[in-house]
């Protein structure tokens, strides 16, 4: 098919949401191979190396499809919020140069608003009177301020190491500052949202667990400590390689490990639907699809009607 990828003259980017587990990639995937796109993948976890299992970056669904921001960083980097969104416009430029449609599928709630919202940012600076401040505060109120910048973040820090918890609250005031550092190209947003009911969402999110744990989550766990990241490290990489962590050093037996995961990340996927009210009320316009119908087919007869001649 003839590359669709502008309306009224400017590009268009499809973004693609949904909850954890819901087939945000399979769907990406598949407007790719229809309308010769390119995939910009929004989640902060995939653009390290080595973490595929416990990041879900499915790699093989993407065939032949051209993917971007997916193993870009060593573990052990802390990207950030501003580097994302930097990323995101450089990618957005070599795609629309291309002539391809840009598709963003994630992911991470608040990167998904930094591209449709067009956040403007300023790399992070670190301010020496503002570590200070910080320094003099108790450990609670260090965690009670990092989780009122970041309540829905799904790779917090280590809540009990000072130095790393007083980092994350750096950056994630960097995050929120506004500052115009940021060269967004012109484009329109279309976004495709997928809809599934919890209970469902719930039996997935569990199935595809199982899964990832046959496929050797524990193992690469394993294996990116022996490189060199600390539990404290990885930690810091979100749910899966947090309670697999306790595990391995003794602190969870096997079944806790799972149960206790399994259920922190069915809250991670009902806090993603409050990044998707909030994307609303922000008005960016979602069209839902039914997950039950075919993704596809629904898909599809959204864009067509988005790049139909006016």
């Amino acid at each position: 098919m003839t590359p669709i990828n502008a309306h009224d003259g400017a590009p268009t980017l499809v973004s693609i949401l949904g909850p954890t587990a819901s087939g945000k990639t399979r769907l990406a995937v598949a407007i790719a191979e229809t309308f010769h796109g390119e995939i910009i993948s929004a989640d902060s976890r995939q653009v390290y190396r080595g973490m595929d299992i416990g990041t879900g970056k499915d790699l093989t669904e993407y065939g032949t499809i051209p993917y971007h921001l997916i193993d870009i960083v060593n573990p052990g980097y802390e990207y950030n919020l501003f580097e994302f969104c930097q990323d995101v416009c450089q990618a957005l430029n070599r795609i629309s140069h291309r002539g391809a449609l840009p598709i963003l599928a994630g992911g991470t709630g608040m990167y998904v608003d930094a591209v449709l919202s067009r956040y403007q940012l300023t790399p992070l600076v670190q301010n020496e009177e503002k570590r200070r401040e910080l320094e003099e505060k108790t450990d609670k109120e260090l965690v009670r301020q990092l989780f009122a910048l970041k309540p829905e973040q799904h790779n917090t820090t280590d809540l009990l190491d000072r130095k790393r918890l007083i980092r994350a609250i750096e950056i994630a005031q960097a995050e929120q500052q506004q500052s115009g550092t940021l060269n967004w190209p012109v484009f329109e947003t279309l976004n495709l949202g997928i809809s599934i009911a919890r209970s469902q969402a719930r039996e997935r999110i569990t199935e595809r667990l199982h899964k990832r744990f046959k496929e050797g989550m524990i193992d690469e766990v394993e294996s990116l400590h022996r490189q060199g990241l600390s539990w404290e490290q990885l930690d810091f990489y979100g749910l899966e390689y947090r309670y697999i962590a306790l595990y391995l050093q003794g602190i969870l037996r096997y079944n806790d490990m799972f149960q206790k995961l399994n259920s922190a990340i069915h809250t991670f996927a009902k806090q993603q639907e409050k990044w998707f009210r909030k994307l609303e009320r922000k008005g960016h316009t979602i069209h839902w699809l039914d997950v039950d119908g075919d993704l596809p087919v629904q898909a599809q007869e959204v864009m067509n009607k988005h790049f139909a001649p006016k």
